[in-house]
């Protein structure tokens, strides 16, 4: 048991530590229920309360979700285009957001796949320093994907 002062009072029984909150008008409180013999402490409870949703909620202010930004082009992808979604790419991966580049065939293009990975290829080249591919360029369907995570 641990007293209001934070000071270790040993172990105590149920009723005397009953006893000593009530003495020092507070509540006895379980802090870990799981240890043997678990551990209480005298405190006001509300208290107690506040100060655990403020610890949560800034765990939670803290906590950086990472999201998965899409670009989609197609093979047959101009210069400026591909510099354009490259200068995107390069912002995406600066705030810690995964990239997932996307290549759309359309029509007869499926046959000319070596275009796509020529591609996908150049943006994990030029993106080799920002961050690092998830895996390989997978073709799915008529499109393929690859997916670049941020370097921490």
């Amino acid at each position: 048991m641990i007293g209001v002062e934070g000071e270790q009072l040993g172990v105590v029984t149920i009723s005397e530590a009953l006893r000593l909150g009530e003495e020092a008008g507070l509540e006895l409180v379980e802090i870990s229920p799981n240890s043997t013999p678990p551990v209480c402490k005298i405190m006001d409870y509300g208290k107690y309360r506040f100060e655990q949703k403020k610890k949560e909620k800034d765990n939670k202010k803290k906590q950086k979700i990472v999201q998965v930004k899409e670009l989609t082009m197609s093979p047959a992808i101009e210069k400026h285009d591909y510099e354009v979604k490259l200068k995107h790419a390069m912002g995406f991966l600066e705030d810690g957001d995964k990239v997932k580049f996307t290549v759309k065939f359309r029509g007869r293009e499926i046959a000319h796949k070596e275009m796509g990975e020529a591609i996908l290829e150049r943006f994990q080249n030029d993106l080799a320093e920002l961050g690092a591919p998830e895996k390989k360029p997978v073709l799915e369907g008529k499109r393929m994907m690859l997916i670049i995570a941020p370097k921490k």
